[in-house]
Parts: C-alpha cells; sequence; structure tokens
C-alpha cells in the first residue's frame, strides 16, 4: 500500500476529536460547574465528588494543616510562658541598697550562682572576696567583676573545701588581712567526684565538711560584726537524703551512690542551717539555707558525658534558670531586712518553704553537728583525715595544725557571753582567754 494513502484514515480520525475550548473558557466552566464533556467528571486528585455531582468536595486541604499546626506552636507556646513564669523564673531580690564598709565572702565565685551573687554584692558597694579553688579562674573571675560592677574591693582567696589544711590556710589568711566579715556566703559545691578517688566522701567533705569548719573558724569576727548573716546554699534534692551517720564519710563509689551522697551532703546543709541558728541565738549572727532552684550552671553539665552536652544545653537553656535567677534566693537571705526572727530556716524563691520531717529533726541536727566537728578536727574525739596532716600549708599563708585560728590583732574579740561559744573550737577558746581579761570568762 503506497505510503501517502495510509495517512488519510489518520488524518480523518483527528477531526472528529472534540475541540477544545480556550483555557480561560475551561477554568470559568470548571468554577461553575460547566458540562461533562469539558472535564467536569473529571475527579480532582486527593478529592471526591459529591452525591448532587454539584462538583468535588476536597480533604483537609493545606491551610487547615498550617493552622492546625501553628495552633498546636501556639499551644506549646503558651505552656512554657506559664511553666518559666511560675516554676522558672526566679523573683528579683530587694534587701539592703548600699553595702559600703561591709564585707563579704562567698566560696565558689569564679562561675555560675556564685558569680552573679558577688557581683550584685559588689555592685552595692561591698568588699567582696572570691573564695575559689582556682586560681587562673578566680583572678579573671575578680577582674571581671571589678570591671563589671565598678567596685575595685572585688580581691581572690585560695580555698580548697576538699582539703581541711586548705580551709585553715583560708581562715588564717582571711583573718590576718580582713578586720570586717559581714556575710559568709557557702556557695561552692560538687555534684559528683567525677575521677577523683580520696579515701572519704568528697560530697560530703566539699559540700558540708569544709564550710561547716570555715564557719568555725570564722565565727568569731561574723559575732565581733554583728549583726552579720551566714547563708548555706542547698537544694531541693534535700527531701531524697537520709543521713546514715554510721557511714558518713565512706567513699563514694558509682553514679547510684552519687546521686545518695549528694541528696545527704544537701539534707547535712539545711540540718547545718538549723542547728547554727540555735547555737548562735542571742548573738546576732543568723543563717539560712537557701535552695537557689534549677539552675543552669556548670554544675548541671560538669559531669555529663561530652557526646551527651549538645543535647542537654537547649533543654538547659529553655527549661533552667540563668545563674542571675539562681543567685536570687540566697541575695534574699543576705540582704533582706527584717528576716532575723527566720534564722535557721529553708528559703526557696525568695520566701520561707517548709521542708520534710527528716530536715527539720532537731536530734538528727545536733547528731550531725557532733559527728561533722569529729570529721572536721574540732574538739575531743577529733579524727580529721590522715591526708589532712600530710599535706604541706600553703608558705604564703602559715598556720599550724595545732593552731589554725591565730590572734586577731587588728579587731579584738569581745567576751562570749552565749551558750553558743562552748561549739566553737578548743583553740580558738583558748586564744581568746589569752587575749582578754580573766573576769570575763564565764
Amino acid at each position: 500500500m503506497p505510503r501517502g494513502r495510509s495517512q488519510g484514515p489518520r488524518s480523518h480520525a483527528r477531526t472528529h476529536t472534540p475541540a477544545q475550548p480556550p483555557a480561560r473558557l475551561r477554568l470559568r466552566l470548571r468554577l461553575q460547574g460547566g458540562p461533562s464533556g469539558c472535564g467536569a467528571d473529571r475527579q480532582p486528585p486527593g478529592g471526591r465528588r459529591s452525591r448532587g455531582g454539584a462538583g468535588p468536595v476536597r480533604g483537609p486541604s493545606g491551610a487547615a494543616g498550617m493552622e492546625a499546626l501553628l495552633l498546636g506552636a501556639g499551644l506549646l507556646l503558651g505552656a512554657y510562658v506559664l511553666i518559666y513564669y511560675n516554676l522558672v523564673k526566679a523573683p528579683p531580690c530587694g534587701g539592703i541598697a548600699s553595702l559600703r564598709g561591709r564585707t563579704a565572702v562567698v566560696t565558689g565565685a569564679n562561675s555560675g550562682i556564685g558569680k552573679m551573687t558577688a557581683l550584685e554584692l559588689a555592685r552595692r558597694g561591698a568588699r567582696v572576696v572570691l573564695a575559689c579553688r582556682s586560681r587562673e579562674r578566680g583572678e579573671a573571675a575578680a577582674f571581671d567583676l571589678r570591671q563589671e560592677s565598678g567596685n575595685n574591693e572585688v580581691i581572690f582567696m585560695a580555698l580548697d573545701l576538699a582539703s581541711l589544711a586548705s580551709v585553715r590556710a583560708f581562715a588564717t589568711a582571711f583573718l590576718s588581712s580582713e578586720p570586717r566579715l559581714d556575710i559568709l556566703i557557702h556557695n561552692a559545691g560538687i555534684s559528683s567526684c567525677g575521677r577523683t578517688h580520696k579515701p572519704f566522701n568528697l560530697l560530703l567533705r566539699v559540700n558540708h565538711i569544709g564550710p561547716f569548719l570555715l564557719t568555725h573558724l570564722l565565727l568569731p569576727r561574723l559575732k565581733t560584726c554583728a549583726p552579720s548573716r551566714v547563708v548555706v546554699v542547698s537544694s531541693a534534692a534535700h527531701r531524697r537524703g537520709r543521713l546514715d551517720f554510721t557511714r558518713l564519710d565512706r567513699p563514694v563509689v558509682g553514679w547510684q551512690q552519687e546521686l545518695r551522697a549528694y541528696a545527704d551532703s544537701k539534707l547535712a546543709n539545711v540540718l547545718f542551717a538549723r542547728e547554727l541558728a540555735t547555737q548562735l541565738e542571742g548573738t546576732g549572727v543568723t543563717c539560712y539555707a537557701a535552695h537557689p532552684g534549677p539552675v543552669n550552671s556548670e554544675l548541671f553539665l560538669r559531669h555529663v558525658p561530652g557526646w551527651l552536652c549538645p543535647l542537654l544545653r537547649p533543654l538547659a537553656w529553655l527549661m533552667l534558670r540563668a545563674p542571675r535567677g539562681g543567685a536570687q534566693t540566697p541575695l534574699y537571705c543576705a540582704l533582706q531586712e527584717g528576716i532575723e526572727p527566720l534564722s535557721g530556716r529553708y528559703f526557696a524563691n525568695c520566701h520561707v518553704e517548709e521542708v520534710p520531717p527528716a530536715a527539720r529533726d532537731d536530734r538528727a541536727a545536733h547528731q550531725l553537728w557532733e559527728a561533722s566537728k569529729r570529721l572536721a578536727g574540732l574538739g575531743p574525739g577529733k579524727d580529721a583525715e590522715a591526708d589532712e596532716d600530710s599535706q604541706p600549708e600553703d608558705p604564703r599563708t602559715p598556720s599550724s595544725p595545732s593552731s589554725p585560728h591565730p590572734e586577731e590583732p587588728t579587731v579584738s574579740e569581745p567576751c562570749p557571753t552565749s551558750q553558743s561559744s562552748q561549739d566553737l573550737p578548743k583553740v580558738t577558746r583558748r586564744i581568746q582567754v589569752q587575749t582578754e581579761p580573766e573576769p570575763c570568762i564565764s
């Protein structure tokens, strides 16, 4: 068959194909539900025809999905705002506006809550001593605080609360160079032993025994400068604490024991503040336990595995307080006027908070006091750790283990008139007897 004839039927078939209307007319017909020949019977993707045949009825559209997404995001944001302002955000601290002429010691003040606490004290004009373990970081923090506060009376002094010899050396250096002490804030603490292996309970030593000894060594100066205050930074973890006095200073091994030991040390902080208030009643020195709240500080991520830090940092930033917010309750306890009758109580969010029965047990508080004196090397039956006796003293702050509290030539110590003098170290009372008139001895 010739090639030319084969084309005829094909071209003739094309002539019978219905002509398509222009694109604009097709669009108008679709909108008006036009004739079936124009494609109105075609079911659009993702849709279905209605029973009346009036046109397609589409399922959930993209706009509806976006609205649901925005609604969910709004609900999440609203929930976060409620949680943040009711549970996370700390109320601002008021209290004494000017601290000129007063001296404050803040332990662990090279970063986090301690640094923010020291900054606020410096801004109010106090002379602030940063008691830190690392000289490099402590001096850098002192420089930063001087620049930021405009107060040149911010200094660094070395203190390692894990070493009783370092605590005594710090007390010796401080008492020989500083004539006043108005505020003592025990902020330093650890939440884990890390890779350090000690023959004693390192968490209890740093979080409680070290501050306990430091308070006793500085107590005569606090009494001289009364009214004065002692603030012990504790934690809500004290509610999980259960002190076992038969195993109080045993080494901690494993993360489960570390969690228990941390809670126990925070319970010890609350009981220490309670018993100290009893011992110091009538002296003009008041003390408080302060919970800073959930804070995004170095303590939170210090011992977290490195691979986990990138995951936890965003959550910590969203759900935890900044260090400045965590400093508000300790500052409230140090500066708020009129809370002297609440000495020995536990504060959170700048107000008194009730504690569980284990944290208000006066018998346990006194038992802890006596055990702490023994572990700190104070009073009869002292058994300070052997590693402390073998450590050399700092040559810049010489002190003798038998005489940790030197005479104070710049400030004369008044005669104690309360029962609290019985709980001072024996060596401190010996020095007082030598430097005070005989008739003052009660």
